[in-house]
């Protein structure tokens, strides 16, 4: 219906410059008529001598250019269907005129004009070429519209996608870490067991009706950060000192969910569990007019090889970080006995996808 409207609606516009063109083409030669008049002449001029142009339009819209767009038609076989197409209508508009629009619209007030007149069917082809061209034309500027906005949804479906599958590669991970701390505490008959069930539930909740969201309060995201540090601080009773310092301005400041969680979670996992003696995990994060600054600091056992590397979580955030933020920030540092990370994000940025 819509499509129905807007084809109307082109015709009506064309319409009405056509029939300006036709009144001050012929009002010279009709003096004898009053303004009223040949006014209403040359609008039933333009509705009859549309006929032609309608069929001449509707036959390139959905023939000739269907042929090439869907079936690949030759170019040669496309200019022989134009070319015969062409012939018939500028007869038909010729004839329409001569037979019609001279002998009984103007009623014989202008001299008679012979069939085949080179003037007239170039004129009649202007006219032709000018109202199938600015249909052509026009549909031509709405499909190339609709196939930009199609490659663009496809774009965006495809980056939702692998955001998804980002976000759904954290939570699994974090899960196994988890469960391996609660088969720990239990092997062990530990009080601290039930606790650390009930912190994994409200985490899993967290997880499971969040993330689902393109972004959350930073006060959400922190806290469920404090609720992991709690779980995780259990497991190493007093070998293990953690500081989570932080500076929030607006804790309504929006942020995607879990992105810093893998950062802590590296930490925990790659610093504290690999060390044989007293460790630490240092986390500042500071939040002002939009811009976080964050930086995490953990203990690792001295290692030969000191090249900086990203595990799969950091190499995960980072591709988030690319998807989701326009201005950003991370550096990873490696030195003999800690690990830094420092991410700094304009949340502010945050990308549309």
């Amino acid at each position: 219906m819509k499509r129905v409207l807007l084809h109307i609606a082109f015709w009506l516009a064309y319409l009405g410059q056509d029939t300006l063109l036709s009144y001050l083409w012929y009002a010279p030669r009709l003096q004898q008529l009053s303004e009223q008049e040949q006014i209403i002449k040359s609008i039933w001029n333009c509705v009859i001598i549309l006929l032609p142009k309608l069929l001449f339009t509707y036959f390139m819209l959905y023939v000739v250019l269907d042929k090439i767009v869907r079936e690949g038609a030759k170019f040669g076989k496309s200019i022989f269907y134009v070319l015969g197409a062409l012939v018939i209508t500028l007869l038909l508009y010729r004839a329409t005129i001569i037979f019609i629009i001279d002998p009984l619209l103007y009623n014989d007030l202008m001299p008679p004009a012979p069939y085949f007149r080179t003037l007239g069917f170039l004129l009649g082809l202007m006219d032709i070429g000018f109202a199938s061209g600015a249909a052509i034309t026009i549909k031509q500027i709405r499909l190339q519209m609709a196939s930009k906005e199609l490659e663009k949804n496809l774009v965006k479906e495809k980056l939702e996608t692998e955001l998804k599958f980002l976000r759904n590669q954290t939570n699994p991970h974090f899960l196994f870490n988890t469960l391996n701390n609660i088969y720990a505490l239990a092997r062990k008959k530990s009080d601290d067991t039930p606790e650390v069930v009930m912190k994994l539930s409200k985490l899993l909740r967290f997880m499971l009706y969040e993330t689902k969201k393109a972004s959350i309060k930073i006060g959400d995201e922190i806290k469920m950060l404090d609720d992991y540090i709690e779980l995780e601080k259990i497991r190493y009773n007093g070998r293990l000192t953690i500081n989570f310092l932080r500076e929030i301005d607006d804790e309504t400041e929006q942020i995607a969910p879990l992105l810093l969680l893998p950062f802590v979670e590296n930490a925990f996992k790659h610093g504290a569990s690999e060390s044989r003696f007293e460790s630490f995990i240092l986390i500042d994060m500071k939040l002002n007019n939009g811009l976080l600054l964050f930086n995490i600091e953990n203990t690792k056992e001295t290692s030969e090889n000191q090249s900086v590397t990203e595990n799969i979580g950091l190499s995960n955030v980072r591709r988030q970080l690319e998807l989701m933020y326009k201005e950003y920030d991370m550096q990873v540092m490696s030195a003999d006995a800690d690990f830094k990370v420092c991410l700094t994000i304009n949340l502010k940025s945050h990308a549309k996808i």
